[in-house]
């Protein structure tokens, strides 16, 4: 799940919660989607990527508009860090949801933030009076450095998915307003199409939704049609794959002749919103002895979403870029006890890899990924052997690529994105 410090979905959400998703999830069990003839499914479901490459080989990044007050990551840091001439995509996070329509996130971030030379792409100071400024002008300028790199503009994340139930209710609608924001003429040559991250579509996230199952997939219908084969529509969503869970909730199935590809978020599966713990990896290829739940892991994920006919060559596999953490945690292996969320940099019980490299080096592996204990304090985070471990399952799955969270999180000289193979 995607929000500005990057906490995402809670295992156990509150009683009142799930009580209204209970409700939803009867009202809508005998939901069917809207009917597509034979030939639009066909349609939507060969349509070549623009930019498209072999399967495999996607890399996409989160750039988070945020990022650029405290972090001071900004669009010129993707290209010293050597990270633009591995990308292949860019996700732009986020776009607003709301009144049914998408809308400007952080307008001041995204179009008018005047950039000094030393901060900008090209080098060179913008002007008072050039038509488009902030984050959108630089990433014009990377995209005339990498002509082959696309960027796509997200929408909604953990924070701003509540406004999809109201945009679900006339989907042409939301599809026609995303279009015209998107295509809009002062930045169209930007973006090279929409990503939707709805947490979730007829489950619960930071509000709960009840909009039935079909919603999703007659909102990605709705974009497809009005975006048409020249653009990209993805989206990133749940990895939850337990019996009845979130992926059981929405028709990801139905709605996936519509989309170039998902990003199943593959991380963020277990965090110190358990503050007693047990302590566990957060982001598990796969399962392991003593794992707190099952069906919380990457490959229980890809398995389940290609059980249900989804192609492996739509799926894209998640990582994240940062760690989750515990203190007052006694025992090194996972299932320790803890006492509450370790220190973060901008947020209890998360940090970036960058920073938890030195601050508490890996040491041990489990189920594909890393964990550390260092003092009271319980890490677990991927590192660029773990991430070759990932690449490996990936290839052999025949999945489409790889995507991550998110790009300030890596080092300065992209120690993580050169490990995605």
């Amino acid at each position: 799940m995607h929000t500005p410090h990057r906490s995402r979905f809670r295992a156990i959400v509150s009683a009142a919660c799930c009580a209204v998703l209970g409700a939803g999830l009867l009202a809508g069990a005998g939901a069917t989607a809207t009917a597509a003839t034979s030939a639009q499914e066909a349609a939507a479901g060969t349509k070549a990527a623009p930019g498209s490459r072999a399967a495999g080989s996607k890399v996409v990044g989160y750039f988070t508009e945020w990022g650029t007050y405290d972090r001071k990551y900004y669009v010129r840091n993707i290209e010293t860090s050597g990270s633009a001439a591995r990308l292949t995509h860019i996700n732009y996070a986020f776009g607003n949801v709301t009144g049914g329509r998408c809308a400007m996130g952080d307008a001041y971030a995204a179009t008018d933030r005047a950039y000094t030379a030393a901060e900008s792409v090209d080098g060179k100071a913008d002007t008072w009076d050039q038509p488009l400024r902030g984050t959108f002008n630089q990433l014009r300028e990377l995209k005339r450095k990498h002509p082959g790199l696309k960027v796509l503009w997200s929408f909604g994340g953990w924070t701003w998915s509540g406004g999809f139930g109201e945009a679900a209710k006339n989907p042409a609608a939301f599809a026609r307003s995303c279009y015209d924001l998107v295509e809009n003429s002062k930045w169209a040559d930007v973006f090279d199409g929409i990503d939707i991250d709805w947490e979730y579509p007829n489950a619960c996230g930071a509000t709960c939704d009840t909009s039935g199952k079909a919603a999703f997939r007659n909102l990605m219908q709705a974009l497809r049609a009005t975006f048409g084969s020249k653009n990209l529509v993805t989206a990133a969503i749940t990895a939850d794959a337990t019996p009845g869970g979130k992926i059981d909730a929405a028709d990801y199935a139905g709605a996936a002749p519509y989309v170039d590809w998902y990003n199943p978020m593959t991380y963020d599966y277990f965090g110190a919103w358990d503050t007693a713990g047990p302590t566990a990896p957060h982001s598990p290829l796969t399962s392991y002895a003593g794992i707190p739940k099952a069906d919380f892991h990457s490959s229980a994920t890809i398995a389940k979403l290609k059980g249900l006919g989804i192609p492996a060559s739509k799926l894209l596999l998640g990582i994240g870029f940062y760690g989750r953490g515990w203190t007052g945690v006694t025992r090194s292996a996972p299932g320790g006890t803890a006492t509450g969320p370790a220190a973060g940099t901008y947020e209890q019980g998360i940090d970036d890899y960058k920073v938890l490299r030195t601050k508490c080096p890996a040491t041990g592996t489990v189920a594909g990924t890393a964990y550390a204990k260092c003092g009271n304090d319980w890490w677990s985070y991927d590192t660029p052997a773990t991430i070759a471990t990932k690449m490996t399952y990936k290839d052999q799955q025949g999945l489409g690529g790889t995507f991550f969270w998110e790009l300030s999180g890596d080092t300065a000289n992209g120690e993580l994105i050169k490990a995605i193979k």
